[in-house]
């Protein structure tokens, strides 16, 4: 038979007291751990203190825009909105329960937020319980404000939109407005994937904007947006911000946009334009610096246009390659008399459709277009897209403006067929060219390449979409031949890359002056546009300049045709051609230098880097995709020179810089 247990008489007031007892200390002390700015409702009612309900929306946090190499374009980071409650803290300095005055409060804050003190001041004056005081604050500002415990000045969470690498590519990617909602671009476009899902909060707070600890909280957490891939790459991306910073400065136009595009898929490699923005601050940029040019400038193309007349004429077969024409300088389709841009130099006599490419020749193509007809015309000109947008996936597209059919007199015919009159986009215009480039498909351009989830989970991989045939195989490669002969023969000879077959065509367009409605004599746009390799095209570049103010004149093959050689060069080596990234080549810096491939060396910084900054790699020896893939990687800008391998950089390795600094990498020639 068990004993009872028998109790120690001491449990009770010994070894439990003790316990009681270090609780009520761990309570106490947690308590006092507690923020000075969570209170007992019951105090507040003893104090006779005002309470009332605030209810929040908590916003998701953004999802990230990368390019196709995974650099970060766009990102969000948490900042603070500062509000007031001005008639409380009115209410609290007419009791004298607040010592300081409202134009003390206001110089307090003006001195960190960085804002005027009168304008805080006035905002402070007004009768109101709720007042917004600054939005998208640092956080080190919000927890000094906080620091400074004013009566109803509070914060309340909100997100700020950076683009760390600046205006780069700014006009596609968009801004994002002060709701965190995408309003212009991709951000615009995709908004709803990068949003997220908002959430709710609500609790009580006393007049002092603290909360109370024993009220009912009730929470909806928001959730994160996804992030997308765009098919922008970095590296071609450079080059074409390269490119437009060199127009701009040389030809002081009053804008210029390159777009460039993989013709096989639709894939966007780079896009931008000039004047440009930072859409970090977008608030200082005008809304024509805003613009995406590349997808909303409606203008006639003037000579580029010709590829597309004479692709629909011969596809119908009105004309073949060798088929000559009259060109005496002019030719008049009544009532107006049509002139070559070159017709005050000499006549071209004779020349064949190929030698009229090549001359660029207004009157050979009004011939064509004429012998085209206006109905088979019109069929192919909205077969290649024009007239209508071509659906890329970014906000702000425009559809350009063709002239109605049944207005259509045989002198305008005649003057379409070399891409006056009709307007179009670049978009529209690069997208049908690519449909040459490729062997005759039209694809739908896009620039966003995958969705995904805050995980890493894929949404939506996005891949080509092919409209329709426009023109067969045989006709494409027919037109690629012809335009193969502008470049290597005609006023394209600017593009010629050595080794490489460049198929391409200069574009000098007359601007409609807008006070007489003619034509102007002074103002242009000068455009050029290429794919290479002409056989197996990797990369299709149109540059356009819009009333260029240049020395060297206003044709479309002189100041268009060295930068779309430039961005095309560059991709090309690249992406490894003509010179493969794994080539067991070698290279000679100096004659006297042994033919060894020099090769990278390891780093060793210079010191640690800080917040924005990285150490200079070594990029001795690497190819240009190679040098291009690390400098985006580290998010260094560059300007490259040169082919081959890197004999020389700028900035040497090991060297901590701020991050989008420029190097420029200088390429050797390369020693078989």
């Amino acid at each position: 038979m068990k004993k009872k247990r028998k109790l120690n008489k001491h449990y009770f007031s010994r070894d439990r007291w003790v316990y009681v007892g270090l609780s009520l200390v761990i309570i106490l002390v947690f308590g006092r751990l507690i923020t000075l700015q969570v209170v007992q409702a019951s105090d507040l009612k003893a104090k006779g203190i005002e309470r009332r309900t605030t209810d929040q929306s908590l916003r998701p946090e953004r999802g990230a825009i990368y390019d196709a190499q995974g650099n970060v374009l766009a990102q969000s980071i948490p900042v603070k909105q500062i509000y007031a409650d001005p008639k409380t803290l009115g209410d609290l300095i007419t009791k004298k329960q607040f010592k300081s005055t409202k134009e003390d409060v206001a110089k307090e804050l003006g001195s960190i937020l960085g804002i005027d003190t009168k304008t805080i001041q006035d905002k402070l004056n007004k009768n109101l319980l709720w007042i917004s005081l600054a939005h998208q604050v640092d956080i080190d500002k919000a927890d000094k404000i906080m620091a400074l415990k004013i009566p109803g000045v509070g914060t309340t969470d909100e997100e700020k939109r950076i683009y760390p690498m600046g205006n780069f590519a700014a006009a596609a990617l968009g801004i994002v407005n002060l709701d965190g909602h995408g309003v212009e671009g991709i951000e615009s476009y995709y908004d709803n994937e990068l949003f997220g899902k908002p959430g709710f909060q609500s609790q009580e707070q006393d007049t002092r904007a603290r909360s109370i600890l024993d009220t009912l909280h009730q929470n909806d957490p928001s959730s994160p947006g996804n992030s997308i891939t765009l098919t922008l790459d970095s590296t071609i991306q450079y080059f074409v911000e390269q490119q437009l910073d060199n127009i701009q400065k040389t030809t002081k136009a009053n804008s210029v946009t390159i777009l460039a595009m993989d013709p096989k898929t639709g894939r966007v490699l780079g896009m931008g334009s000039r004047p440009t923005f930072d859409p970090t601050n977008y608030s200082k940029a005008t809304p024509d610096e805003r613009r995406n040019l590349s997808i909303a400038m409606s203008y006639e193309p003037g000579s580029t246009f010709k590829i597309v007349t004479g692709s629909a004429a011969l596809e119908e077969g009105v004309i073949h390659p060798d088929d000559t024409f009259a060109d005496p300088g002019y030719l008049r389709v009544a009532p107006r008399y049509i002139t070559n841009w070159d017709s005050d130099q000499k006549p071209h006599g004779n020349p064949t459709f190929t030698q009229g490419m090549e001359l660029s020749s207004n009157v050979v193509l009004a011939q064509v277009g004429l012998k085209l007809g206006l109905s088979p015309f019109y069929t192919y000109l909205k077969a290649f897209g024009f007239g209508s947008k071509t659906g890329i996936d970014i906000a702000g597209e425009q559809s350009g403006l063709i002239l109605p059919q049944d207005q259509v007199r045989d002198a305008d015919l005649a003057t379409m067929a070399f891409g006056q009159v009709n307007s179009v986009t670049p978009i529209q215009l690069l997208t049908a060219i690519s449909a040459v480039a490729n062997g005759g498909t039209l694809y739908r351009p896009y620039i966003v390449d995958k969705i995904t989830t805050p995980d890493g989970q894929v949404v939506k991989q996005q891949k080509p979409t092919p409209v329709r045939q426009v023109i067969s195989k045989a006709t494409a490669s027919q037109m690629t031949n012809v335009l193969e002969k502008v470049v290597s023969e005609g006023t394209g000879h600017l593009a010629q890359i050595p080794g490489i077959k460049v198929a391409g065509k200069t574009g000098t367009a007359q601007k409609v002056d807008p006070k007489t409605g003619a034509y102007s004599t002074t103002d242009f746009i000068a455009s050029f546009t290429a794919f290479a390799p002409a056989e197996d095209p990797k990369i299709a570049v149109l540059v356009t300049i819009d009333t260029p103010k240049s020395e060297e004149g206003h044709q479309g093959g002189t100041l268009g045709g060295p930068p779309t050689k430039a961005i095309i060069e560059g991709a090309l080596q690249y992406y490894g051609l003509p010179v493969d990234k794994n080539t067991m080549s070698t290279v000679s810096i100096s004659p006297s230098d042994s033919a060894v491939r020099p090769s990278p060396k390891p780093v060793t910084p210079e010191r640690t880097p800080v917040g924005g900054e990285v150490v200079v790699p070594d990029l001795t020896g690497l190819t240009i995709r190679q040098a291009g893939e690390i400098l985006a990687k580290s998010e260094l800008h560059f300007n490259f020179t040169g082919s081959g391998l890197v004999n020389q950089q700028s900035l040497l390795a090991g060297k901590v810089v701020t991050k989008g600094t420029t190097i420029n990498v200088k390429f050797s020639s390369l020693v078989q």
